[in-house]
C-alpha cells in the first residue's frame, strides 16, 4: 500500500467520521483541506436509486450554475455557413463540419462541450461511439442540438453544466473552484442538486437520492445531508 503524504493524511484525518454534514459545513471542510498548489475543482457525486440501463430510469439534464464553474470551457460547434459564423462570433473555440468530424475520428478531442445545428446531425451521428462515452454527443434534450448556436455557446461558456447518470446510477460534475467564496459554492451545489432532483425519471423506484458527496480534486470526499442539500 502506498504511503500517504503528510498533506493527504491530514486531510483524511480532518474528514474522518464527519458524515451527513450541512452544505455549508461540508464546503468549509473541503475548502480548508484544499491545499494543493493549484486551484482545485470542487466536485459533486450523487448516488441515485436508478438503473440507467432502463430508458425510463435515465437521468440527464443541464443546469446553469449561478456562480459559474470557474473553468474555461472549450466549445466545439458543428455548423455551416451563417450558423458557423454565428458560432465563431459567440466565442466558439472550434467550428467545422466534415473537417471537424475527421479531426475527432483522428483522435483529437480538444473541447469540453459539443454543439450542433440539426442539419449537421447526420455528420455528428458518425461520431456516436467516440463522443457518446465522453458525454459529449450533442443532444436536443440538453440544448446542444439547436439553431440558436450563439445562445448555446454563451450558456456553455457561462457556467452551464450537463449531467448524465452513469451505469451505477452515479451523477458527478464540477461545481466550482476551491477559491470560490463558501457562499457561492453552496449556491452552486444546491442548484445542481435541485436540477438532478427535478430530473427524477418516471421509472425511479424507492429512494431517489441516496447519497450526496463533495470533494476537491486532491481531497477526500465528504457526505452531505440530502435533506439539507435539497432544502427539504
Amino acid at each position: 500500500m502506498a504511503k500517504l503524504g503528510k498533506r493527504t493524511r491530514a486531510a483524511r484525518e480532518a474528514a474522518a467520521g464527519k458524515e451527513n454534514l450541512s452544505v455549508e459545513d461540508a464546503v468549509a471542510l473541503i475548502k480548508s483541506n484544499a491545499q494543493a498548489k493549484f486551484d482545485e475543482t470542487v466536485e459533486i457525486a450523487m448516488n441515485l436509486g436508478v438503473d440507467p440501463r432502463h430508458a425510463d430510469q435515465m437521468v440527464r439534464g443541464v443546469v446553469g450554475l449561478p456562480n459559474g464553474t470557474g473553468k474555461d470551457v472549450r466549445v466545439a460547434v458543428f455548423a455551416r455557413g451563417p450558423k458557423a459564423d454565428e458560432a465563431k462570433e459567440a466565442g466558439a473555440d472550434i467550428v467545422g463540419a466534415e473537417d471537424l468530424m475527421e479531426t475527432i475520428q483522428g483522435g483529437t478531442i480538444d473541447f469540453d462541450r459539443c454543439i450542433a445545428t440539426p442539419d449537421m446531425m447526420p455528420v455528428v451521428g458518425r461520431l456516436g461511439k467516440i463522443l457518446g462515452p465522453r458525454n459529449l454527443m450533442p443532444n436536443p434534450k440538453v440544448g446542444t442540438v439547436t439553431m440558436d448556436v450563439a445562445q448555446a455557446v454563451q450558456a456553455a461558456k457561462g457556467g452551464e453544466v450537463q449531467f448524465k447518470a452513469e451505469k451505477a446510477g452515479v451523477v458527478h460534475a464540477g461545481v466550482g473552484k476551491a477559491s470560490f467564496d463558501a457562499e457561492k459554492l453552496a449556491e452552486n451545489i444546491r442548484a445542481f442538486v435541485d436540477a438532478v432532483s427535478k430530473a427524477k425519471p418516471a421509472g425511479a423506484k424507492g429512494t431517489y437520492m441516496q447519497k450526496v458527496s463533495i470533494s476537491s480534486t486532491m481531497g477526500p470526499g465528504v457526505s452531505i445531508d440530502v435533506a439539507n442539500a435539497t432544502g427539504n
